[in-house]
């Protein structure tokens, strides 16, 4: 481990130990004062700097515009202008609250004597001495004045021409069942992947039966830039095979929700090639480069489409903006606008737009994903921060621990599958209550927005963060018995967000006599609901593909995670499988477990424990030594085929399910992995599945995603080369595997036709002996 490696995982254990401090501090002072509230400000002192007469003008500003409650539908006394008065105002409160922030930043920059830091270079950028001018220039673009940006933007928000959604209401749909739009999209989507299958597999056209053709899905993982990346890779092979054609779904975690996104817009226009291309161009600088998206953010015309979903955001006051928004403002900025910067595509910022690619069917139909915590009663508070009843948490408490609620996003629907309910993409950001929206005057949430909440990893629970530092406390004798302590603490430290997830109006509000058992109590009356990455959950989207009503065949799962084989994401799927009754999901699958039992490396652990400091020291010098002697001593090729015998899975495997039916209880015995094609023609046969991880190949040399600095899901600056480099693996992997999939499509297609035609044979015997019975009866009675 060289001493940069060393130094960011010291850093993360640093910034770890903080967060740690930080939230028990901070739960001690609510204890002691229960009715505090906590912002930015008051929770880390030392990030904003506010002079006296700022503090004093802030104040004397707040408390003259005093928020107001939303107002009661119920009440009669309320005339519709009072309601109207109490909504504006409640708004212009929450924008005055989100302008004081921004000009406390500016003045805290302003109060520095930047003058005297000439000396300081190399603790202060050069590009620091322009900060006070680039946030005067956003604040003077947020400000709602007339003439302002964001004057403009709230009055273009109110136009229906440019937003029609506004003039359209909106309802909850309850049920299990795919909305209307989806299923009629299968219908145009079959005469497509006919096409495609025909071409892929060699046979002609006219040959192929609609109903014989595999609903073949793909999902990509989580894992910021590196998961888009070597997703565009994989994606582009699937292309060039003439695969992803076949395809009716794909669906996405974090960074291949953002490489879905970029593929349905004006930028990537459904080519992978020119989404490669706008990547290497757009990723080369840090996406929160202070220069490069302040610049962004205040020059136009790219600010107004940069700033549109926050100026609607604040404006209608539903909502706060926090560092989630403000993260996916940044990857907007650096992902959905061109390299020509003028030529930014409205159209882009609505997730509800890419339907225009999918009218036809000519397109797989993406599935976003985001999830939701459940907590039960952390801190005896709900979501509305009230107090739980003993009842309440005695009930709770017997259901079960926290979990984790998927829910996904196209571009027709947003639904949950806990709740049996969805509301259309293009309402999402407004408030509903009864299954009926409040206020249809509000436009649809716009992508950048999505983007941070589909990729806020950071948004992780403190067992997340601890897991990434783990393996630097356990190297150090003198911290295992702080881990220990630790793991003993994890259900705790898995219960708690120290960064808040991004929060949306709860469509679901108002419902409860009508939602599933599934369905937290807390999701009841609450006004909002907190999303994150799903990858907190699963780093694959396998869920939403596995649901009722969209009947896949065969899963290809590109998994480029970062603990591909500690943490066996394909597996989990099971869990999921069983509870929802999926039939056909192959069992215990994904990565072989580690042989050695824990008993096992605790006694190797406690053989190794030195009984001195001055032994400890000798042993780890001699170990380290060791290890860089037999590092430095193997050659290129020798590294890459260690890494792929410890790849025990290989490029690609594939899986095969059974739909038999069970005589008994017992547990069916593990799936192995498919070795000959007929495994995959048994009439029983369930789902396929096809597994790529991004592993080590010699035909990509240089590219070892467990060790090359920049595949790390922090790393957010790349070079054109590194692009290359893991675009190039990517391919490499698919190719080695390239002719085990086509069999294996091949074999599921086979099956389906011979199944129909059996189908068929026994229809045309049934109809026949109908015909024949119905004669006899005729002849009988002549």
């Amino acid at each position: 481990m060289n001493s940069s490696t060393n130094l960011k995982i010291g850093l993360g254990a640093l910034v770890t130990a903080t967060v740690l401090v930080t939230f028990y501090q901070t739960q001690s002072r609510r204890r002691k004062s229960p009715g505090l509230q906590c912002d930015s400000a008051t929770e880390f002192p030392a990030l904003v700097k506010v002079t006296p007469d700022l503090s004093a003008q802030l104040q004397a500003e707040q408390e003259s515009v005093k928020p107001l409650p939303a107002p009661d539908p119920s009440d009669q006394s309320i005339t519709a202008a009072a309601a109207a008065e109490q909504e504006d105002a409640s708004s212009d409160y929450q924008w005055l609250n989100f302008s004081s922030k921004l000009l406390a930043a500016k003045e805290s920059i302003i109060s520095i004597e930047w003058g005297k830091l000439t000396d300081l270079t190399h603790v202060f950028p050069t590009w620091a001495v322009g900060l006070p001018e680039w946030i005067t220039k956003l604040q003077r673009e947020l400000n709602m004045e007339p003439g302002s940006l964001a004057g403009t933007l709230w009055e273009e928000a109110k136009d229906p021409k440019i937003t029609p959604e506004i003039e359209w209401d909106a309802r909850v749909r309850q049920g299990k069942d795919l909305c209307v739009e989806e299923q009629e999209f299968l219908a145009r989507r079959r005469t497509h992947t006919k096409k495609a299958l025909a071409s892929y597999l060699g046979i002609p056209e006219a040959e192929i039966h609609e109903d014989d053709v595999p609903v073949i899905a793909i999902t990509g993982s989580g894992g910021g830039l590196r998961a888009m990346v070597a997703g565009t890779g994989y994606y582009r092979a699937l292309t060039r095979a003439g695969l992803y054609d076949c395809a009716t779904y794909t669906a996405g975690v974090s960074g291949s929700c953002w490489l879905q996104a970029l593929y349905l817009t004006s930028i990537g226009d459904c080519n992978f090639d020119k989404v490669l291309q706008h990547i290497r161009e757009r990723i080369c600088v840090h996406i929160a480069y202070p220069p490069k998206a302040l610049e962004l953010l205040t020059a136009p015309p790219a600010n107004k489409y940069l700033l549109r979903g926050v100026v609607e955001r604040l404006r209608t006051g539903y909502s706060s903006f926090g560092l989630v928004d403000l993260y996916g403002l940044l990857l907007g900025a650096r992902l959905l606008v061109p390299s020509e910067e003028t030529k930014v595509n409205d159209q882009d910022l609505k997730l509800s737009n890419q339907k225009r690619y999918l009218e036809n069917g000519e397109q797989p139909l993406p599935i976003y994903t985001a999830v939701r915590h459940e907590i039960p009663f952390v801190g005896g508070e709900n979501e509305k921060n009230e107090s739980i009843t003993e009842e309440v948490k005695e009930k709770a408490s017997k259901s079960g621990e926290a979990w984790f609620q998927w829910f996904e996003v196209t571009p027709f629907e947003f639904f949950c599958e806990d709740l049996d309910a969805g509301i259309p993409t293009w309402s999402m950001g407004r408030r509903f209550e009864g299954g009926v929206n409040v206020d249809r005057e509000v436009p649809e949430m716009k992508l950048p927005l999505l983007f941070g909440i589909f990729g806020s990893a950071f948004c992780a629970t403190l067992s997340h963060y601890y897991a990434e530092i783990r393996p630097f406390v356990t190297s150090i004798n003198l911290f295992l018995a702080l881990d220990k302590m630790v793991l003993e603490r994890n259900n705790d430290l898995s219960k708690v967000h120290p960064i808040d997830p991004a929060q949306m109006p709860n469509f679901v509000k108002g419902l409860k006599d009508s939602l599933p058992d599934t369905c937290p109590e807390s999701l009841y009356e609450s006004e909002g609901m907190k999303l994150m990455d799903a990858g907190m959950s699963n780093n694959l989207a396998c869920y939403p593909l596995l649901r009722r009503g969209r009947n896949v065949d065969i899963l290809l799962a590109f998994d480029s995670s970062a603990d591909i084989q500690t943490a066996n994401w394909l597996g989990f799927a099971e869990g999921y499988a069983k509870q929802r009754k999926v039939q056909g999901w192959p069992v215990s699958i994904g990565w072989p477990k580690e042989e050695d039992s824990d008993s096992t490396i605790l006694e190797e652990l406690e053989g190794a424990q030195a009984h001195s400091t001055s032994e400890a020291k000798e042993k780890l010098e001699e170990a380290q030594r060791e290890d860089e002697e037999a590092e430095a001593s193997k050659s290129p090729a020798t590294k890459t085929e260690e890494e792929r015998k410890k790849s025990a899975l290989g490029y690609c495997t594939v899986w095969v399910g059974s739909k038999e039916e069970r005589s008994t209880d017992e547990e069916p015995p593990p799936s192995k992995a498919v070795e000959e094609d007929w495994e995959l023609m048994d009439p029983d046969a369930g789902i396929t599945v096809a597994y790529f991880p991004l592993i080590p190949n010699e035909k990509a040399p240089g590219v070892e995603p467990e060790r090359s600095p920049y595949l790390s899901t922090w790393n957010f600056e790349w070079t054109p080369e590194e692009v290359d480099k893991t675009v190039a693996l990517a391919q490499a992997n698919f190719d080695e595997g390239a002719d085990k999939l086509k069999r294996a499509v091949r074999a599921v297609y086979e099956r389906k036709k011979r199944l129909r035609l059996k189908r068929e044979a026994e229809k045309s015997e049934a109809d026949h002996e109908e015909t024949q019975r119905r004669h006899s009866i005729h002849d009988h009675f002549s």
